[in-house]
Parts: structure tokens; sequence; C-alpha cells
């Protein structure tokens, strides 16, 4: 009985030390990952910047390219709007804006999925009224092969 008990003890020890080492990544392997993390932040905060800056022209290309084909968003009226959808309001909105920007922008990873917050502010004229207006706004992404690639946004318009 004392040998089979030893013998699982050793089968015991070679898988899970391994599986253990597995689980606790070295010093090095943790700054590669907060390395690359780094990287995936600046990324994601790139695009919220050149989609602010396509929607104050009324440009729908970068859309075309980040938005997944499977893309589903949620207008401030509360609208559902797919990839087609939202680059047609994009280009056909009859806003023109003055300015658009993207600031507080929160980022957070979970491994290949991004949750990316940020507040739109935006001034400018529809049908010759001028206007002010603040969005707060969720973008889920996923990254793939094709990069990061956006499925779903949510838009809250802000009071005010």
């Amino acid at each position: 009985m004392r040998k089979s008990s030893s013998l699982v003890f050793g089968i015991l020890v070679f898988v899970l030390v391994p599986c253990s080492r597995a689980q606790n990544p070295t010093a090095a392997e943790l700054r590669e990952i907060a390395a690359e993390n780094e990287v995936k932040r600046e990324e994601l905060a790139n695009l919220e910047t050149e989609m602010a800056r396509a929607l104050q022209w009324n440009t729908g290309a970068i859309f075309r390219r980040v938005y997944g084909e499977d893309f589903v968003g949620v207008l401030p009226s509360g609208q559902l709007v797919d990839k087609a959808g939202w680059i047609s309001s994009v280009e056909h909105s009859g806003i023109r804006y003055s300015s658009f920007i993207a600031t507080d922008v929160r980022i957070r990873i979970f491994q290949d999925t991004a949750v990316v917050t940020c507040l739109w502010s935006s001034r400018g004229t529809l049908d010759g009224h001028p206007f002010s207006r603040q969005l707060r706004v969720t973008h889920v992404y996923v990254y793939g092969q094709r990069g990061w690639q956006a499925v779903a946004s949510q838009e809250t318009l802000l009071p005010g």
C-alpha cells in the first residue's frame, strides 16, 4: 500500500508542478504581458480618437474598417443600428460639426476582448441650428486576425 501511495504522490507531483508553474507567470512574463496590454490600450485609445475625427468630418471609412460585420449599436434614442445603418447615419446625418472630441477614455482588457468607455463632446449645427452635446459611449471590441473589431456600442445622451 505504501508503494502505491508513493507512486500516486509522485505522479501527482509530476503532473501538478508544471500546472502550478503555468498559473504563476515569471516576472519576465508579467512584464511582457504588461507591455502587450499597453500596446493594446494605445491602439484602442487611437481608435476612439480616429472615430471622433471621422464623426466630425462625416466620413465612414474608419467604421468600415473597424466595425465588425455583426456590429450592433444602440443610439441615444434607443434605436438599434447595424454596421451599414451606422455608416449611413454618419455620412448622411445633415449635422455639420465644428468640433467633436473623445475624452475620459477608459479601457478594460479581458484577454481578446476590450470594453472602452469615453465621453463624446460635440458642437455643430443641424438644419442651421447650433447645438452642443455630450454622450457617454461604450464600445466592445474583440481582437482577431484583422486587429480590434468593434462588435457593439451604446450611446447615452447626457442632460444639458
